[in-house]
């Protein structure tokens, strides 16, 4: 889910409430990718609403990004931590190496807040870089994911896919859900047996 301040992006979406209330509903993870300005005013409320994992932007966390990733933690969540596409790459690596470190990082494909965005292909060498320093690691991409783009993220090395247009706007979204995981089971496979 992703949500929005206003603020980080221009977009306001959804808060904890709707997280609570999708919670009495479903025991799927519940994965917030939170695009606001201070995302440490958003633990306490997002873990009592029952949100399973809380993605923070490094442009918004530099100052204080390990007492952030602690306090998620403590709160039951799992911590991620996202860049847009115009930040290093490199800016990520301490939250990844730190004694305490994220989980997860996810590679924006397009700029953060508008849906519908077109890929951007330049992206995918930040995804390379990440799975050959860090293999184990997950790595999600949001933005302008879909039929004609998966091959190339999951190619990649990115193991977690964002996808909302293009599931959402399918005639048929079991298809293109199931496509998008067979690409990404399909290119782990190999990147498997290419660790050995």
């Amino acid at each position: 889910m992703d949500i929005m301040d206003g603020h980080f992006v221009p977009n306001l979406t959804i808060g904890a409430p709707v997280i609570q209330s999708l919670r009495k509903h479903t025991q799927a993870f519940l994965d917030c990718h939170l695009m606001v300005t201070n995302p440490l005013d958003y633990v306490e409320p997002f873990a009592k609403a029952g949100a399973s994992g809380f993605t923070f932007h490094v442009e918004a966390a530099e100052d204080n990004w390990q007492d952030l990733i602690n306090r998620i933690r403590n709160a039951g969540m799992r911590p991620a931590v996202a860049l847009k596409p115009g930040t290093s790459i490199e800016t990520v690596y301490p939250l990844v190496e730190s004694k305490e470190p994220v989980e997860m990082v996810l590679v924006m494909t397009v700029e953060p807040g508008f849906g519908g965005q077109k890929f951007m292909p330049d992206t995918m060498d930040k995804v390379r870089d990440l799975r050959q320093k860090y293999p184990s690691l997950d790595i999600e991409v949001d933005g302008g994911l879909g039929p004609s783009t998966i091959d190339q993220a999951s190619s990649a090395g990115a193991n977690c896919i964002v996808a909302g247009s293009s599931v959402f706007g399918a005639k048929d979204p079991p298809a293109v859900i199931a496509m998008l995981r067979k690409s990404v089971q399909e290119a782990q496979k190999i990147k498997i047996v290419s660790y050995m």
